[in-house]
């Protein structure tokens, strides 16, 4: 048996609306949203008596999916520091392929994102930042040069 794809990645948030707004302007499709709960769910998570509010967002090749859960219960837990540097153990940050690194700065930069660091070039073959978005969500943006 192999392996047939990289389905979709998890990210818990508090703001939903605020989450989907912030990935539907970098570029990805909401494809539908609604609650989660019962029995199926808890067994999958490991967690009893779950609500929550999923959102699916798919990248515009549509071969990959961001999905957003906001849990009513249990309360979700807050990870310490809030604002995790990049050498945190743990899931970082999630990169995307770009065409024009300053315009999707600029736009997220609207929804109340902020640059980590600063916009670098590696060499002749890309532009690369990391953006922190709501929720303290680390973007990684690349333009590939040339």
């Amino acid at each position: 048996m192999t392996l047939q794809r990289m389905d979709n990645v998890l990210i818990v948030v508090d703001d939903l609306d605020a989450v989907i707004a912030f990935f539907v302007e970098r570029g990805l499709e909401l494809e539908g949203r609604g609650p989660v709960e019962g029995r199926w769910v808890e067994q999958v998570i490991g967690i009893d008596d779950v609500r929550q509010d999923v959102a699916m967002l798919r990248t515009p090749d549509g071969h990959g999916r961001i999905e957003l859960a906001m849990f009513h219960a249990p309360k979700p837990i807050r990870p310490e520091p809030a604002d995790a540097p990049a050498n945190t153990l743990g899931i970082r940050r999630i990169m995307f392929a770009v065409d024009d690194i300053d315009d999707v700065v600029a736009r997220l930069r609207a929804h109340g994102a902020e640059l980590v660091g600063d916009l670098a070039r590696y060499e002749d073959v890309y532009r690369l930042c990391y953006v922190r978005g709501p929720e303290g969500i680390i973007v990684g943006l690349a333009e590939q040069l040339g």
